[in-house]
């Protein structure tokens, strides 16, 4: 069976409704270590929420996959939003040499209830602490969260 195929089942897109992603790069390559590359991946995130897309909650952008955490608004899904922002993000890094961004598919976890997103935040922005990048969030640059200053 088709990993991504297992990835859609039983996915469910609601418009109001927030959702916790992780985007993994192509063969888990490290192509989000510099400055700008990483400025035009968040450039992009930004855009949707512009779009009224989505509402960002949280993200940490890590050397080979994206963790973000956003609410899906009333005029889109979440398919949409994930096709829009890779097919964005892979044309921006044409000029950087990348050919193949991304790996197909994404993970998603629809959020149940208030405590759900916060812990679910609360592990997005702990990322790079767990794979030992920093010693602590402050001292990595590509990271929001409105839950922290």
């Amino acid at each position: 069976m088709n990993n991504a195929y297992r990835l859609r089942k039983g996915r469910v897109s609601s418009a109001n409704h927030f959702y916790s992603i992780t985007i993994v790069t192509h063969q888990r390559q490290r192509f989000f270590t510099g400055l700008a590359i990483n400025r035009q991946i968040i450039k992009h995130m930004q855009q949707l929420e512009q779009q009224q897309l989505i509402k960002s909650i949280a993200f940490v952008l890590m050397p080979d996959h994206l963790h973000w955490q956003f609410q899906l608004l009333e005029n889109t899904t979440l398919a949409s939003v994930i096709r829009t922002f890779k097919g964005r993000t892979a044309t921006t890094c044409r000029k950087y040499g990348i050919q193949k961004l991304w790996q197909k598919g994404y993970y998603d976890h629809l959020i149940r209830d208030e405590n759900d997103l916060i812990n679910q935040a609360r592990y997005i922005v702990a990322n790079p602490l767990r794979a030992k990048l920093v010693t602590t969030v402050a001292n990595y640059p590509y990271w929001d969260c409105i839950y922290l200053p």
